[in-house]
């Protein structure tokens, strides 16, 4: 579901998924394991995405408690980066 929702900000963009690998940095081949299952996306790569098509991260999410999980995860962060 979520490279589907990858797939479509592409579309909508025209972009490629090689170049979205040159703008963010994060390696082409991690799109592709994404589109077969073979791994899950980091929060840290969602974030980048959704900084990169300008999209909330929640877009990326299928229901409520991987938001409340990806909102977690994005707090506990920040608290780190203060502590």
């Amino acid at each position: 579901m979520l490279y589907e929702k990858f797939s479509a900000l592409l579309a909508k963009t025209g972009k490629t998924a090689y170049r979205v690998s040159k703008d963010t940095g994060i390696a082409e081949n991690i799109f592709s394991y994404w589109k077969a299952g073979r791994s899950k996306p980091k929060f840290e790569k969602l974030l980048i995405l959704a900084k990169y098509f300008d999209v909330p991260v929640e877009y990326f999410s299928d229901n409520e408690a991987t938001k409340k999980s990806a909102m977690k995860e994005d707090n506990d962060n920040a608290e780190n980066k203060t502590s």
